[in-house]
């Protein structure tokens, strides 16, 4: 009887871990946060390394997260959908671009405000856009010497 209950609480312990696992994993994604926000449109040339659940910052903070992307079959853009939290406006001539973390991390929609006194409504379109940049063609290019200007002189 000894050995059952040193092997129920080690057993206890082990779920207890996995559950605790499973809730910061749902509060790190925002999956537990609920809607709560209002959704806002773009269109990017490419959003490479961006997928559903994808954060949405401004000025280094989480506002929102990417919700829906799908390819326009008549511009062959990424046509994106993204939520931002009730209560953060975004000025209607903000910039919307798709940064990286670094070398080695991945990417994020980044919100760059503007100045202008109106606001985003739900369901508006943020034309201003910048799509990922591959840093591969960008290594590249350097590694060519940047193609464009051999020769010029």
């Amino acid at each position: 009887m000894a050995e059952n209950t040193g092997e129920v609480l080690i057993g206890g312990a082990v779920l207890a871990a996995a559950i605790g696992f499973v809730v910061y994993a749902g509060q790190a994604t925002g999956l537990g946060t609920g809607s709560g926000g209002y959704p806002l449109k773009a269109s990017f040339r490419s959003i490479e390394g961006v997928s559903v659940g994808t954060d949405v910052r401004l000025a280094g903070v989480k506002v929102g997260t990417v919700t829906d992307m799908a390819l326009n079959t008549e511009t062959y853009r990424a046509d994106t959908t993204f939520s931002v939290i009730q209560g953060i406006e975004i000025p209607d001539d903000s910039a919307i671009v798709v940064s990286s973390e670094g070398l080695l991390g991945g990417n994020f929609v980044e919100i760059f405000p503007g100045g202008s006194p109106f606001y985003y409504a739900p369901g508006d379109e943020i034309l201003d856009t910048q799509g990922s940049v591959s840093l591969i063609n960008l290594l590249l290019k350097f590694v060519s010497g940047g193609g464009d200007d051999e020769g010029s002189e």
